[in-house]
């Protein structure tokens, strides 16, 4: 099986470098008829899906992140896995393992990982400073798409001759919108890959704290839209800060403030770290399960490095 089938890596422009994530519909090929259905976990061990998702540590309730830095206050609907089952289930939907984990996961409630309709919000943190929003009345949205979209045109060519399939912004898939009382601010993008029939959501949140930025992406197909659409509200309802990393603890003498506002944030420019492109990893969540040769390929192609 060629590997594109099961995983994207695309070089983005500054302007759509955020963290983006995919649910592109598996190619029927994928589903070869008597193929056994296994998952791997870090030490490239083969098991069912049933005993994958029975191996997990589904939490619920409230659950802390980081160094006591903020809180999840789950509702009954949704469960919480920790950074090293939320590597697992990524790299059962076909991604390869990441530089750095996650800090967690949310899933919806009673859905295995492998159902179709199953979803998922990646819990990650920035630590880039404090995060002015004074510019929150002024930015212009539709001006900034069309910015965007024009950075990915004048980017795509260059792309292309590095193998890449050229990316286009369809448009916002949910405009940008900022709660001020809150800090939260979120927004979603339509994006497409080459000539895939198959759109990509990028739905995402941050949530501005004193030292940096609570960094939620949605990992999610984009017929799933409505569904995230009605869960967006309780994602940013149950994460906050917790006291001493609120916004509001921000202290000018001696926190670093962000070289960025909220612009910048959705723009995605702050995470180019250099030159005109940054590399950026699309997750996938696969709605096929992977043969057991293509998931002993994943393990060997992109095992970690030791330290």
């Amino acid at each position: 099986m060629d590997g594109k089938a099961l995983f994207l890596i695309a070089l983005l422009a500054q302007s759509v470098a955020a963290p983006t994530f995919a649910a592109p519909v598996a190619p029927e090929q994928s589903e070869a008829p008597g193929a056994t259905p296994v998952v791997a976990s870090d030490s490239q061990e083969k098991m069912s899906p049933e005993a994958f998702v029975a191996s997990l540590h589904f939490k619920k309730g409230k659950v802390v992140v980081g160094d006591n830095l903020a809180t999840f206050d789950l509702p009954d609907s949704f469960v919480f896995l920790d950074g090293a089952d939320a590597e697992r289930v990524l790299e059962a939907w076909g991604n390869p393992p990441s530089e750095e984990q996650p800090l967690g996961m949310l899933m919806p409630a009673g859905i295995s990982p492998f159902d179709k309709e199953s979803w998922a919000v990646t819990v990650e943190y920035e630590e880039s400073g404090y995060v002015s929003d004074e510019d929150a009345e002024k930015i212009d949205y539709t001006q900034m798409l069309k910015d965007m979209q024009g950075d990915l045109r004048e980017s795509n060519p260059e792309r292309e001759k590095q193998g890449f399939e050229p990316i286009q912004l369809i448009g916002w898939a949910a405009p940008p919108r900022y709660d001020a009382a809150e800090k939260k601010l979120y927004w979603a993008k339509e994006l497409q890959f080459g000539d895939a029939r198959e759109h990509t959501l990028n739905y995402n949140i941050r949530v501005l704290g004193r030292k940096g930025v609570l960094v939620l992406n949605f990992v999610a197909s984009m017929e799933q839209l409505p569904e995230i659409e009605k869960n967006v509200g309780k994602v940013l309802a149950m994460a906050e800060f917790n006291p001493g990393s609120r916004y509001l603890d921000f202290n000018p003498s001696v926190d670093k403030v962000a070289a960025y506002g909220l612009g910048a944030l959705i723009a995605g420019k702050v995470a180019a770290k250099a030159g005109l492109f940054a590399m950026l990893l699309v997750l996938l969540k696969k709605l096929w399960i992977v043969p057991a040769l293509a998931i002993g390929w994943i393990s060997r192609r992109f095992k970690r490095k030791a330290s």
